[in-house]
């Protein structure tokens, strides 16, 4: 599995925005980074608010048929990237309130 990851990191809602600038990220990079025998590249988007967080995969690889179980044995959980939103959600909550 030979590919780059590209994780963008939000807090709050996704929104049509997010999904567009990520593609941009993801064409971007292909262009400048990605070798012939390169996998196309993933665009990880992770959002998180105050009552839920989310995590959604995103291949964009113009139009070019991509099988998703290729990658899910090296890509970790919708449900482990939701605790794992969860838990720096709280670490970096308690971090402020130490702060203040």
């Amino acid at each position: 599995m030979k590919c780059f990851l590209l994780i963008d990191l939000k807090i709050g809602k996704l929104n049509h925005q997010d999904v567009g600038q990520m593609d941009t990220y993801v064409r971007m990079y292909d262009q400048l980074k990605k070798q012939q025998d390169d996998n196309p590249t993933i665009g990880l988007i992770l959002c998180s608010e105050k009552s839920e967080a989310v995590a959604k995969y995103s291949v964009l690889a113009d139009g070019k048929q991509l099988f998703a179980s290729k990658y899910l044995p090296y890509l970790p959980s919708e449900e482990e990237l939701r605790q794992e939103l969860q838990r720096e959600r709280q670490l970096i909550t308690e971090q402020k309130r130490i702060s203040e």
